[in-house]
């Protein structure tokens, strides 16, 4: 009888993932926590499970890892995972894509929402004990221009048309697409952008979309444009946001994710009053571990029977496709 593939999972044995148990009715389990205890026991190893683990670690055991035909990843981003010699390798990687979009496509909606009715100045009038009258602005009928045309690109672009907004998109290619519409090419960002009213960065972080947004980007904006970033925050020139918002040429920002994390305290982000600084945490949403071990357990079982993976990641590119 054939051995069942063993599976390196990144983490502590005495906190495993939630319900990885069940992926051992086809594939063998060892745990590995730190690139010495991977490089000791990964020769042997079929794949790896990069559950709490970096980058670093893996890359620095991967003269051991040379059996290695498979990696999942518990994120939907994978720039925190590739590294040169894994991305030159044949090596598969999948990652949890379909976890996140739809709450991170509601988070979405709930800040253009609170820009939209200008929550944030409530609440802080509301602290100040202060009854000061405001006339506010309806999503419906505004416009918001997708830029990372991927699955929390489209989540986020139906929603948005649900709520009367037009929507526009921006991707690597000119094409059309079932949820967003015409996609214009990168070349013309610019352009789209002077026509939004909400922009938001859904981008993954490769050497494609390194600071994409960029001084020129938010000058393009509106003045009264708000920009909104769950993509990653390398795809931003965060200096060059933090003095669009301090000069008035965008209207506000609410973002995610950031260029340093956890955001240094003594960025200017967090005292702006008109940021909101969420601590990378819009996806995460109440039992989403478990579904991201879900698609791990479903992966092993597919790689134990030599079937074909879900969730293929292109490593060139940086980011999963189909």
């Amino acid at each position: 009888m054939t051995e069942a593939p063993l599976v390196v999972v990144l983490g502590e044995a005495a906190d495993p993932p939630p319900g990885i148990e069940v992926a051992e009715r086809d594939v063998r389990l060892r745990y590995a926590a730190g690139t010495e205890q991977l490089a000791a026991s990964g020769a042997d190893a079929d794949a790896v499970y990069f559950w709490d683990g970096d980058r670093e670690e893996l890359a620095a055991a991967w003269a051991s890892l040379g059996r290695v035909r498979w990696i999942q990843t518990a994120s939907a981003g994978v720039d925190g995972l590739l590294f040169p010699d894994l991305v030159g390798s044949d090596v598969v990687v999948t990652n949890a894509r379909g976890v996140f979009d739809e709450p991170i496509a509601e988070w979405v909606i709930g800040m253009l929402l609170a820009f939209s009715t200008d929550t944030p100045t409530t609440l802080s009038l509301q602290r100040e004990a202060r009854w000061e009258h405001r006339e506010t602005r309806r999503l419906a009928g505004s416009r918001l221009v997708v830029v990372g045309p991927g699955p929390i690109g489209r989540a986020a672009a139906r929603k948005a048309r649900a709520l009367g907004m037009e929507v526009a998109a921006v991707g690597r290619t000119e094409r059309l697409d079932p949820d967003l519409g015409p996609v214009a090419p990168i070349e013309r960002l610019l352009e789209v952008l002077a026509t939004a009213d909400h922009v938001l960065d859904a981008m993954p972080l490769t050497p494609a979309t390194a600071e994409v947004f960029d001084a020129a980007a938010f000058a393009a904006m509106p003045s009264s444009a708000v920009f909104v970033n769950v993509g990653r925050g390398g795809t931003v020139d965060e200096p060059a946001l933090i003095e669009a918002l301090n000069a008035g040429a965008i209207a506000g920002a609410a973002l995610d994710v950031f260029a340093q994390e956890p955001l240094p305290p003594d960025s200017p982000l967090w005292s702006m009053p008109n940021v909101v600084v969420s601590p990378h945490m819009c996806g995460d949403h109440l039992g989403w571990e478990r579904e991201v071990v879900d698609i791990f357990v479903d992966n092993a079982g597919r790689f134990a029977r030599g079937e074909p993976l879900r969730n293929l990641v292109d490593t060139r590119l940086g980011f999963g496709v189909g």
